[in-house]
């Protein structure tokens, strides 16, 4: 029995392939310090989970519109407009999903060709790339540069535009690189955008994680971007509701047509009585939100000191989401074989960087969504470690 030829090209996710690993050893008694995985380690706050708990009890345990809970979709809709200044149609142009991961792959399904290409920031999240596969696409990669703090060149997105070209995708904060794009980086993509008629992707999940003077800005609501951009977003990292799988994007009706469809014959809707989790999480209090924001900013600053006093380690001091991708090309090893040897001299788990793209070679991602404690220790295990080379 053979599989689909387009499984070929789809790897299994670099980054699980070293949870998994963690996940093995921890099971043979092994003591781990996660830095791998981007998963907050705060619980989701009670009010949330009690929401769920009543929704439970009165029986919200069927199925809801493929659009999603009409209350979820109000508050979103509501969410957006406040925070981000864009009005979209609760009704036909905001679609729940089953994590921002589905509406990636709902989005890339619905509005490419076998053959279109999909302009990606590099080193990514590497889903862009893998679900552009998915839907017969071609992912090309864009440098994001070190020496640039990590910020996109729209002139180097305008070198790489083809005849094929149909998408380009913008994650800001970006994961990563814990970049946050600047105005004039946005504005340039979005000319692009307009020029050359391109599909956007504007993943915005860590738009509340913003450190300093940093600021989020929607692609959406640049001129002219609002009827060709698909926003995304969800609860998974501002609420610590990972688990939850609850995500959304927003599009014009033209557009969200085609997104709900793929929705339709994959997920049918999220778990009902998780979206009336998501309307507590989105119309309640946000004092824990900003509590944990603060909270990664505190760690962040702790990791960059730390990490910025080891030899042979180069890093731009991220701005958004609660990632650091250390330059580690004084250390005379590759990501693969320092990942490696700090999962196994340090006990620290990380990803490498060339499981974030072409251009993440030489780079290892960090993630900070651990207590403050347990990274202490890994800065620590890590500078030790490093000492012996």
């Amino acid at each position: 029995m053979r599989q689909a030829e387009r499984m070929h090209s789809i790897p299994f996710s670099g980054i699980r392939t070293v949870f998994e690993e963690v996940t093995r050893r921890e099971k043979r008694g092994e003591k781990i310090i996660h830095l791998e995985i981007g998963r907050p380690d705060f619980d989701t706050p009670k009010r949330i989970k009690d929401k769920a708990h009543w929704a439970l009890d009165a029986g919200q345990v069927h199925y809801t519109s493929n659009y999603g809970l009409p209350e979820l979709r109000n508050a979103v809709a509501r969410k957006l407009r406040e925070d981000n200044g864009v009005d979209y149609d609760p009704g036909e142009e905001v679609i729940v999903t089953v994590g921002a991961n589905e509406a990636v792959l709902m989005a890339m399904m619905a509005l490419l060709n076998p053959g279109d290409e999909v302009l990606v920031p590099d080193p990514c999240w590497p889903h862009y790339f893998y679900c552009a596969r998915m839907a017969g696409a071609v992912p090309v990669s864009v440098p994001l540069r070190r020496e640039d703090r990590f910020q996109p060149d729209p002139d180097a997105f305008r070198e790489r535009v083809t005849p094929s070209t149909r998408m380009l995708v913008i994650t800001s904060p970006h994961n990563p690189t814990g970049a946050v794009f600047g105005e004039e980086a946005l504005q340039g993509l979005a000319g692009l955008a307009r020029e050359r008629d391109l599909f956007v992707i504007s993943d915005e999940i860590y738009e509340k994680m913003v450190y300093g003077a940093a600021v989020h800005r929607s692609m959406a609501a640049l001129p002219g971007m609002r009827e060709r951009t698909i926003l995304i977003n969800g609860l998974s990292k501002i609420y610590a509701m990972t688990g939850w799988r609850l995500g959304y994007v927003a599009a014009p009706s033209d557009i969200s047509g085609a997104l709900v469809r793929i929705h339709q014959y994959t997920t049918d809707c999220a778990a009902t009585f998780a979206q009336w989790g998501g309307v507590e999480a989105l119309e309640g209090p946000q004092g824990e939100a900003a509590a944990m924001v603060a909270e990664f900013d505190r760690r962040r600053k702790m990791v960059c000191e730390r990490l910025s006093a080891m030899r042979g380690i180069e890093l731009v001091v991220p701005e958004g989401a609660f990632y650091v991708l250390p330059h580690i090309g004084g250390l005379g090893k590759t990501p693969e074989e320092l990942a490696r040897y700090l999962l196994d001299e340090a006990r620290v788990a990380v990803v490498p960087g060339t499981v974030l793209g072409e251009h993440g070679d030489g780079f290892i991602r960090i993630s900070y969504a651990n207590s403050y404690e347990n990274l202490e220790r890994a800065m620590e295990n890590m500078k030790r470690a490093l000492m012996k080379l």
